[in-house]
């Protein structure tokens, strides 16, 4: 691997935090597909990405979905990794 690659290796867990309760949990996020929906494992709560957002990761997580961290490491915008 050179160096340049550590650069743009997505992480591939992130904290969601539900905005009902609060409650946070540490998620693994897929490399190639989105998660629209997540349960909080507290209240019951549905999570859904907010307007913008292409799904829970980039909405509620502490880092957003690899597709997004893979565009904003090559410098494009990258909001919306599922359209």
């Amino acid at each position: 691997m050179m160096q340049g690659d550590l650069l743009t290796m997505p992480l591939l867990t992130s904290e969601l935090t539900c905005p009902s309760c609060r409650t946070r949990s540490t998620e693994s996020m897929p490399v190639d597909a989105c998660i629209y929906f997540f349960e909080c494992t507290a209240c019951g709560a549905m999570l859904r990405p907010k307007p913008g957002d292409c799904c829970v990761f980039c909405s509620y997580g502490s880092v957003p979905c690899p597709p997004v961290q893979i565009a904003r490491s090559a410098g494009a915008a990258g909001r919306n990794c599922c359209s």
